[in-house]
């Protein structure tokens, strides 16, 4: 079969005859706003994660720009989120007229580096938002603790994380997006906790924040008509909260089968000097959104080509930071973390369906690219 970067395909086969009868119920009931499934799948993910409340919206985007209309955040206030992400993290602070401040990342873990949080903070910051890349936690003991020392608010996004787990030093564990004030999702099609369309969540452990994110996720109306906020409208479908909840039923089972195509690579690519395997975190698990590799010495987009050549579809995660985006641009601040790992980062099919027939060919093609 041709090897697919995410094969959605394949998987929904498997769960067809489950999809289509849900699908009809739903068509059946004409129920295709907030309808009995939607509250039924924030009661699963809720108790699936461990938190208070699970209020489902229309992406991960929408969750984000509730999280921070919820926490009043002014125009002018700061946050502080990593230089190394995808844009719609910035994308939101930008949009509510907040000051994204970016900061460098750890090259080993990918994810937001704490020091560099601490000598970013100024008056203005009110929050942080740590971004939990490619499949585990940033260090979140250390980062609350910060926001603790500052009175910063935390708003996790998860989107590529959900259900990974992080333990803090007494022991203690708790689910990505659950350990931050507010905690947030999408459930994009090729999410490790995919719709079939586009969908999203906000997760907290406050009675007030929740009720707070529901009202305004419907345009601020605390009843029909009377609007105590300014809102917007972001609502999870009907169709896609059933799909959901399907797929939250077999989602520890795609994250070891995530788990099981990563260790097949790391047993092949560990050893060879030009390839640096992802690092695991010491207090994260990881639940392999990505698969991304570090090259040492080769030419990275040139091994790209060559795979592409060989129907080996790969990405790469991320090739411009932020900062040097045009809508972001900020030259005040040295980010050599997310230089560096911005020239030599590119990631392997990665999913659920991956055979090893499918990983033994990649495994060879990019072996002989490094011996050519």
């Amino acid at each position: 079969m041709p090897i697919q970067m995410v094969d959605l395909k394949t998987q929904h086969e498997k769960l067809q005859p489950e999809l289509n009868q849900k699908i009809l119920e739903v068509v059946e009931n004409a129920s295709y706003i907030k309808g009995k499934e939607v509250q039924d799948f924030e009661n699963e993910l809720a108790a699936y994660l461990n938190v208070k409340h699970v209020i489902a919206c229309a992406n991960g985007t929408d969750a984000l720009q509730l999280a921070m209309m919820a926490l009043d955040l002014k125009p002018g206030d700061e946050v502080i989120t990593a230089n190394f992400t995808y844009v719609a993290t910035a994308e939101i602070i930008a949009l509510l007229q907040l000051k994204p401040v970016l900061v460098d990342v750890d090259r080993d873990t990918f994810n937001i580096n704490i020091e560099e949080i601490r000598a970013a903070i100024t008056p203005k910051t009110k929050a942080i938002v740590p971004v939990h890349l490619f499949g585990q936690c940033a260090e979140m003991e250390s980062l609350l603790a910060l926001a603790k020392e500052f009175n910063l608010y935390v708003i996790e996004d998860t989107a590529q994380a959900i259900s990974a787990q992080y333990t803090f030093s007494n022991g203690t564990k708790a689910m990505a997006g659950t350990m931050g004030d507010i905690g947030t999702t999408s459930f994009f099609p090729s999410k490790n906790l995919g719709c079939m369309g586009d969908g999203g969540a906000v997760f907290t452990n406050s009675d007030a924040l929740a009720e707070k994110l529901r009202i305004i996720a419907n345009h601020g109306q605390t009843k029909m008509y009377y609007h105590d906020f300014i809102g917007v409208n972001s609502r999870l479908d009907t169709i896609q909260a059933a799909v959901l909840r399907i797929k939250l039923r077999k989602l520890d089972e795609y994250c070891q089968s995530r788990a099981k195509a990563a260790k097949y690579y790391d047993e092949y690519f560990g050893n060879i000097k030009e390839l640096i395997i992802p690092v695991r975190s010491k207090k994260s698990s990881h639940v392999f959104h990505q698969y991304v590799l570090k090259t040492n010495g080769i030419d990275r987009d040139a091994l790209k080509e060559f795979l592409n050549k060989k129907d080996i579809p790969c990405n790469i995660y991320y090739p411009v930071p932020l900062n040097k985006q045009k809508a972001y641009w900020d030259n005040s601040r040295i980010f050599t973390n997310t230089d560096y790992l911005c020239d030599i980062v590119f990631a392997l099919p990665m999913h659920t369906e991956l055979n090893e027939d499918q990983q033994q060919y990649i495994v060879k093609e990019v072996i002989e690219f490094i011996k050519k």
